[in-house]
């Protein structure tokens, strides 16, 4: 898998496309959301490549979306700290927990980020959208 939305949430939001007596039900809003830190492809799963200097899901928050069509960040997730070993960040996952949880989707980062003992790595932006969106 190239960074993507996990198979459980495109099931989710497609099912909830088909009428009630034919198995469709509403998808629920996730209660948190969590990014995770990796040295390489997340995989279909998420679970792959996961930054052995921070294993810590940090929290944050989507704004609404204005346009009917994306999503960016109102609160980022606090920063993480102390890498404590050397290593190269270049994807991060997104979560329904800190810990277990369910898999939502990963991206690559826009630039991978070399992270040592003592380094502080920063999520500034993150964006979600969904196209094409109807005129």
């Amino acid at each position: 898998m190239t960074a993507g939305l996990a198979p459980g949430l495109v099931s989710g939001w497609l099912n909830t496309l088909r009428t009630t007596g034919n198995g469709g039900a509403a998808y629920s809003a996730v209660a948190g959301a969590f990014v995770q830190l990796h040295t390489g492809d997340p995989g279909a799963a998420g679970t792959a490549n996961i930054s052995v200097g921070s294993t810590t899901r940090n929290s944050f928050v989507f704004s609404s979306s204005s346009s009917g069509s994306s999503l960016s960040l109102s609160t980022a997730p606090s920063a993480w700290t102390n890498g404590g070993t050397s290593e190269t960040l270049t994807h991060i996952s997104v979560w329904t927990a800190s810990s277990a949880g369910t898999f939502l989707f990963s991206v690559a980062l826009t630039a991978s980020k070399a992270w040592a003992s003592a380094d502080t790595f920063t999520l500034a932006s993150l964006g979600a959208s969904v196209a094409p969106q109807s005129a």
